[in-house]
């Protein structure tokens, strides 16, 4: 839908982005890069853990660990761990292949965080089941809506 204020940011060319609404994911784009990643399947509680500071003071540069309790082994071991969360600009932040010759189960970067918000962690075990710990974060100053 077309509003007033995108016409105007329009015309204004690089100005305009300032009036522009910011991009957000929509709670069916997150559900949608969520049903992705598990292959349908329903997340269950455990296993994973999501370790992020839960008061970010800037959400430029955000460090985040995602760890999941698995020996690695042929018999089980993860196939991938995703990170998504529900207001930046897309859902799906990082997706982490792995496999038995990995040897940890854990993986570390930094993302971006636009808003206060919920982050999901999910992990996809080599058995078919999904995984997954959410964490609520309150960003004071936020990044991907930065003019």
């Amino acid at each position: 839908m077309t509003t007033r204020r995108i016409v105007l940011a329009a015309a204004l060319g690089p100005l305009g982005a300032l009036l522009a609404p910011a991009a957000r994911a929509t709670p069916e784009a997150l559900q949608a890069a969520l049903s992705a990643f598990s292959e349908g399947r329903t997340p269950r509680s455990g296993r994973v853990t999501l370790d992020i500071a839960p008061l970010i003071d800037n959400g430029n540069v955000v460090p985040v660990a995602i760890h999941v309790d698995s020996p690695m082994s042929t018999t089980d071991h993860v196939l991938r761990i995703g990170l998504f969360t529900e207001l930046n600009p897309l859902p799906e932040v990082a997706v982490f292949h792995l496999g038995p010759r990995s040897g940890l189960a854990r993986v570390a970067t930094r993302m971006r965080l636009a808003t206060t918000q919920t982050l999901t962690a999910l992990a996809l075990m080599n058995d078919g089941s999904v995984w997954q710990q959410q964490v609520d974060v309150i960003v004071t100053l936020a990044a991907c809506i930065e003019s």
